[in-house]
């Protein structure tokens, strides 16, 4: 009786082998189709990758110079002379480009052994008015085909900036000046109540910190987005992206710093205390901005936060609301807006 038995049992494991055995040829002849279709059969490198010696040293000229071939100029000096024969040849004809006008970078080249500037750049105005001119005299008096990179352009121009910076500290002080003695309120000594003037003071200074120290530390990267600008921060290098979102910070909290000041004052008093903070912002920016350039800016903004927020938190903060018309109230009884009783 038992030979039956095992007979029996010995078949049924000969069946779940060979059902085992089935799913791994199943398996093996499904994956190895997947396994051929990722073989690579040395196919020829495809032509976005076969470049040209002339295409491998645009992208070369691109990478250290931040510009190419194709690149959109305006003139922003008085006139430009180029050389309408390549560099390498006798020049005798030459024509000229003026301010305002667009061109464009047609191509370029390294003359080793010019002595004032190696790298010739070919512009050009249209077809008959184009030239080769020095890269050394071209880009200070051009500027990128871009509103941002204008922007930048007259912002950080010296002599402009030197010229605001004089202006901008003596009209300031006397605007706090005037408004002190007029016992007006003004930022961080008789506040508001609400922290976004205080907010964007800090964000100014910030904004004006790192400003300077991407000057410093990172001048490639600032240079390159002043040839490709963005205003999405999430486009943008790290310290780029930061800087740019302190801009849109300063618009945003600015916008919102005008909105509570005329909710809480009337609008002479807030006239004037807008007046006031646009000041002291301009300060920030200035000392900020130039300070930092001589490493004083690091410890002189940790010193205004700390000075700045610790004039918030003790300054008298209104507790109460107005029952009627929602205005903020510094104690219980006569609303000073409306003159609603509230107790």
């Amino acid at each position: 009786m038992n030979i039956p038995h095992k007979m029996a049992r010995a078949a049924a494991a000969l069946a779940a082998a060979a059902r085992r055995q089935l799913r791994a040829a199943a398996l093996i002849a499904l994956f190895l189709p997947l396994l051929a279709a990722c073989y690579n059969q040395d196919s020829p490198t495809p032509d976005a990758w076969d470049l040209t010696k002339r295409q491998v040293d645009s992208i070369s000229f691109s990478t250290t110079h931040h510009y190419s071939q194709n690149y959109n100029f305006i003139v922003s000096a008085d006139s430009l002379r180029l050389v309408c024969q390549a560099p390498d040849e006798l020049p005798f004809d030459s024509v000229t480009v003026r301010r305002g006008d667009c061109v464009v970078v047609a191509d370029f080249m390294t003359m080793p052994h010019d002595t004032i500037d190696s790298v010739w750049v070919k512009i050009a105005r249209d077809q008959i008015t184009q030239g080769w001119i020095r890269e050394s005299r071209m880009l200070p008096g051009v500027e990128p085909d871009n509103y941002i990179s204008q922007f930048i352009s007259t912002f950080s121009d010296v002599h402009l900036l030197l010229f605001l910076a004089i202006i901008v500290v003596f009209g300031a002080f006397y605007g706090l000046r005037m408004l002190f003695r007029r016992n007006a309120r003004i930022v961080h000594f008789r506040d508001i109540d609400s922290l976004y003037p205080t907010m964007l003071a800090l964000t100014v200074a910030a904004a004006a910190t790192l400003y300077a120290s991407i000057q410093m530390f990172a001048p490639e990267s600032w240079r390159h987005f002043y040839y490709h600008p963005s205003l999405n921060p999430f486009a943008l290098p790290l310290h780029l992206g930061l800087f740019i979102s302190m801009v849109w910070a300063i618009i945003i909290v600015g916008m919102a710093a005008a909105e509570e000041t005329f909710k809480q004052l009337p609008p002479a008093d807030a006239t004037l205390y807008l007046c006031g903070l646009a000041a002291v912002c301009a300060i920030a920016y200035v000392v900020f901005s130039i300070s930092t350039l001589y490493y004083v800016g690091y410890p002189l903004f940790a010193l205004y936060a700390a000075f700045a927020l610790r004039r918030y938190l003790k300054a008298s903060h209104c507790r109460y609301i107005c029952g009627n018309c929602g205005a903020k109230m510094p104690e219980k009884g006569v609303c000073p807006h409306c003159g609603a009783l509230n107790e």
